[in-house]
């Protein structure tokens, strides 16, 4: 049978296919991004693979956010059209007739995949269900350490120690005048195709009692490297090399600014993705493929993020 990659899958017990939603995490240090690529090792190309093997044929994922080289991800979110037979036997393998296939597939899982990527729920998506399409918001942490000598350590691998103090109220300042449905031009690497208007939901900045800076940053998407050239632009503020209102004042620019320098990929995690409820996610997902089809160019809420 043929099946559209954007088209709900069939319910299990009908013989076709069965649409799963997986939760995944992983450290993103030793992969080039999530999205496969040739003779390059990436959070697809060994969930795909890791999946083929414990189901013996080979599985497609569709991802809420393609994150690039270098980020992390605590709450990744995709799903994948796995024939209802594999689905369903998977309870009934070695002995545990009658398991739910699931967690089953997240046992076998984490006996194949490497130990920077684990999968850790797999179930049946709701009906409409996309990842990619149905998702109305991303969110993101960036962690900064502006005191190298408490700098973790043990944190190094997801924290960027900054040499400067940063002034909260200064980023505070810089953040609120971001926020709202506005052009990212400035702040996006432009994709042939894509646009680069984004509502810019939640930009706020919090220092843990380790005296960690994290921001949090929530948009319906995000256009390529735009949380990071957002995050260099605030650390260039928080610093006292920028006033407050230099960010803002990018905005008005119709193509990327070459003042913004993209802060390290390390810092960042993609943390949540946010869906409706069920009975709106096929209405939520058929509104983002109309936006994306428009003649000009329109939301890509799959674009490489951070």
């Amino acid at each position: 049978m043929t099946h559209h990659p954007d088209e709900p899958a069939d319910s299990p017990g009908d013989g076709g296919l069965v649409r799963v939603r997986l939760s995944v995490a992983y450290d993103g240090g030793g992969f080039s991004g999530w999205a496969a690529q040739p003779g390059r090792r990436t959070v697809q190309g060994e969930l795909e693979e890791g999946l083929a093997r414990v189901l013996r044929v080979p599985v497609t994922l569709t991802v809420a956010g393609r994150t690039d080289a270098g980020v992390h991800a605590s709450g990744q979110v995709a799903h994948a059209d796995l024939a209802a037979g594999a689905w369903e036997a998977l309870g009934s393998r070695r002995g545990r007739a009658g398991s739910e296939p699931g967690p089953d597939l997240v046992r076998r899982l984490a006996g194949v995949l490497p130990a920077d990527v684990r999968v850790r729920a797999v179930r049946p998506a709701p009906a409409g269900f996309d990842a990619r399409f149905s998702a109305v918001w991303r969110r993101y942490a960036y962690r900064v350490v502006d005191d190298p000598a408490a700098a973790d350590p043990l944190r190094r691998h997801d924290t960027l120690t900054w040499p400067r103090r940063l002034d909260p109220d200064a980023l505070a300042a810089a953040s609120a005048g971001l926020l709202g449905e506005r052009d990212f031009a400035a702040f996006c690497k432009r994709r042939d195709g894509a646009t680069t208007i984004r509502a810019l939901q939640r930009l706020d900045w919090a220092r843990d009692a380790a005296g960690v800076l994290t921001a949090t940053v929530r948009a319906d998407a995000f256009c390529h490297s735009m949380v990071r050239s957002l995050v260099g632009a605030l650390l260039a503020v928080g610093e006292g090399r920028r006033p407050p209102e230099w960010p803002a004042s990018l905005l008005a620019g119709a193509a990327r600014s070459g003042a913004v320098t993209v802060a390290p990929a390390h810092g960042l995690t993609l943390v949540e993705v946010g869906y409706p409820p069920d009975a709106e996610l096929a209405a939520r997902a058929e509104t983002t493929r109309r936006r994306r089809e428009l003649p000009q160019p329109s939301n890509d809420s799959s674009a490489p993020t951070g």
